[in-house]
């Protein structure tokens, strides 16, 4: 089933186009690597997805419903819309956006009573729960200040996790870490894979995106320029920039 469908995305920022008539469909339980040299568009697409950005052009539908209203050529979000959608589609991102002032425990409930209004002993026992799963239920009363990149990006993980997405979306979750603390997310990442998760995964960590995804996707000046299986990409791919792309990254293992 096809929970997630773009036609026509389109993103400028002033006369900067971003991404440029991006087709896109993602059925439930594919996992799916998003490659692509900086400046490619891949972050501008998950923001889009999420809606942290608003699309120039095109539409977006989530299972099966579109997401905003169209008036003429362009189409209008609803803040409250957006909100929802943002709970159905979980962001994890880059440089983690835990809030300093609370604890690891408190920024996974802080979606759960804000936006749920779930009770607090029920949003703590949640928040428990997803700690536990990325296996930092012992950090629960630590401040961020006092986790390392790994830790705080496995809190990242949980507070998206406990609202329930329907889809997960990665932005580049391992780019901030000392190499040391990547294995520990990517850790995280194939146990959610291994659950059967809905999953976009902008990435350079070529290998493991060979290992954990069903389809890789080769972004090049904000178009999709190559897509298929992790064999067919990565160890065959057709187009001459994603062979430039791969040979730049040939210390990850396949």
């Amino acid at each position: 089933m096809t929970i997630l469908r773009v036609r026509g995305l389109a993103k400028r920022f002033g006369d900067n186009e971003v991404l440029g008539d991006i087709d896109l469909d993602v059925e439930r339980g594919e996992r799916i690597a998003i490659l692509g040299a900086s400046g490619s568009g891949k972050s501008t697409l998950l923001r889009c997805l999420n809606f942290m950005e608003l699309p120039t052009a095109g539409r977006i539908e989530l299972d099966g419903r579109m997401i905003g209203s169209e008036r003429g050529r362009s189409v209008v979000y609803r803040e409250d819309e957006l909100t929802a959608v943002r709970q159905r589609v979980g962001m994890v991102f880059q440089l983690f956006n835990l809030f300093p002032h609370m604890t690891a425990i408190g920024n996974v409930m802080e979606g759960l009573l804000t936006v749920r209004r779930q009770p607090k002993a029920e949003a703590r026992a949640r928040a428990e729960k997803e700690l536990a799963r990325v296996g930092l239920v012992d950090k629960a009363e630590t401040w961020p200040a006092h986790l390392s990149g790994g830790q705080k990006q496995r809190v990242a993980i949980a507070r998206a996790l406990a609202m329930d997405p329907e889809l997960l979306l990665f932005d580049e979750p391992t780019s901030a870490l000392d190499p040391g603390l990547v294995s520990e997310v990517l850790g995280v990442i194939l146990a959610l894979a291994e659950e059967g998760r809905t999953m976009l995964l902008v990435t350079h960590e070529v290998g493991f995106a060979y290992h954990m995804a069903t389809r890789v996707i080769f972004l090049a000046d904000g178009a999709i320029h190559e897509q298929g299986t992790p064999d067919a990409v990565l160890k065959n791919p057709q187009r001459e920039r994603t062979r430039a792309f791969l040979a730049s990254h040939r210390q990850f293992s396949f």
